[in-house]
């Protein structure tokens, strides 16, 4: 069922924009919501449609006002999400899930101690905890290629530091509110550096830059320093993928 009878709502963003929101919080009912009406909807193949994109909650619509109005548009938009339930629909096919070679802690990744300790959990149980967590893109965003990913164990939900850590690098997994970040570029962050990859997020040489995609679900593998050292020749830092089926 859908969270509340509030959602979803359909807004207007500016001359040629619709967001369709499944909430005002992240939960996964709303994530896959969003990830699965935007898939729905590029299968429309309506006329005028130039981009669609999610966000950790809602699905983003931009048209060409010259191939489409707003109250055409609105129209299709409500008719469509009339057609299911979308807080219980099933995925977008075509997902992939993703085997990240991770270094826990270490000189690699410092902050691993720091965020057991607030998560209420030993370092070893903490590695096993995320170590053992199939978790979802959940959306992409920030900088290019970032993913953002969920959701953790409860015992996860801490808060953002108080400060902000000077610079992580690329390939860093940071941890707050339940989720991880994978860092595509090096930058200074508030969440906890707790494991470090050698997978290269944002390829913009390559057709596709972006090698993870929303949807995808990914597993941080714990692996050592010497066996991540060996990998960082390869672009995908040894990580390995399927098609989810």
């Amino acid at each position: 069922m859908p969270l509340s009878l509030e959602w979803p709502r359909l807004c207007t963003l500016g001359v040629d924009g619709f967001l369709v929101q499944f909430g005002d919080r992240l939960s996964e009912q709303a994530n896959r919501a969003a990830l699965t009406f935007r898939a729905a909807l590029e299968n429309q193949n309506w006329d005028g449609i130039e981009e669609t994109s999610t966000s950790l909650v809602s699905t983003y619509l931009r048209f060409d006002p010259q191939w489409q109005t707003h109250a055409d548009l609105r129209v299709m938009l409500k008719g469509l999400l009339a057609q299911q339930d979308w807080f219980t629909g099933d995925l977008p096919t075509g997902r992939r899930l993703w085997r990240v070679p991770t270094v826990y802690g270490t000189t690699l990744a410092p902050q691993l101690d720091e965020a057991a300790r607030v998560a209420g959990m030993t370092v070893d149980e903490a590695i096993a905890s995320v170590s053992q967590s199939r978790v979802r893109v959940q959306t992409i965003g920030f900088a290019p290629g970032q993913p953002y990913l969920g959701a953790l164990p409860p015992a996860w939900n801490i808060p953002r530091q108080t400060a902000l850590t000077d610079k992580v690098p690329e390939g860093a997994l940071a941890v707050a509110i339940q989720q991880l970040v994978l860092f595509s570029v090096t930058t200074p962050t508030g969440w906890r550096h707790i494991g470090q990859t050698a997978f290269r997020l944002f390829r913009p040489e390559t057709e596709q830059p972006f090698v993870l995609r929303p949807g995808d679900e990914v597993i941080f593998v714990s692996t050592s320093p010497e066996t991540l050292a060996q990998m960082t020749r390869d672009a995908d830092g040894g990580a390995t993928s399927e098609v989810i089926t």
